[in-house]
């Protein structure tokens, strides 16, 4: 995650340590992603924010049971989690402001942790 050993880039059919553990880092950051966004749900939000969170947990939600699909699955499932949080805008309750903002740190961190996916 935080080297840059070209040995450990995605694209390897065998799991390297360090994938092994981006993995982990990975699966962690998808159920933290989940259980913020699923935090929202017990909070008094805007209407307009409550129906976007709630695609973007159930998106999220889909991730974080079972094995993690491969790469690109997941990331195009993270970009559609992005796109649905962009739309959330004022949700009027702190408590939820908080919980977005965590989700969207484990987000970046998630896709990150991905990388861009184009240098195959």
């Amino acid at each position: 995650m935080t080297g840059s050993d070209p040995e450990s880039d995605r694209g390897g059919d065998d799991l390297e340590p360090d994938t092994e553990a981006d993995r982990d880092d990975l699966d962690r950051l998808v159920t933290t992603l989940h259980d913020r966004l699923a935090a929202t749900a017990t909070r008094p939000v805007r209407e307009e924010a409550s129906r976007w969170l709630g695609e973007a947990e159930a998106v999220a939600g889909d991730l974080a049971v079972g094995p993690l699909p491969d790469d690109e699955v997941v990331r195009r499932r993270l970009g559609h989690v992005e796109h649905l949080l962009s739309n959330v805008g004022e949700t009027e309750d702190e408590a939820a402001d908080e919980h977005v903002a965590s989700a969207r740190a484990a987000l970046a961190d998630a896709l990150a942790t991905l990388g861009d996916g184009g240098g195959e």
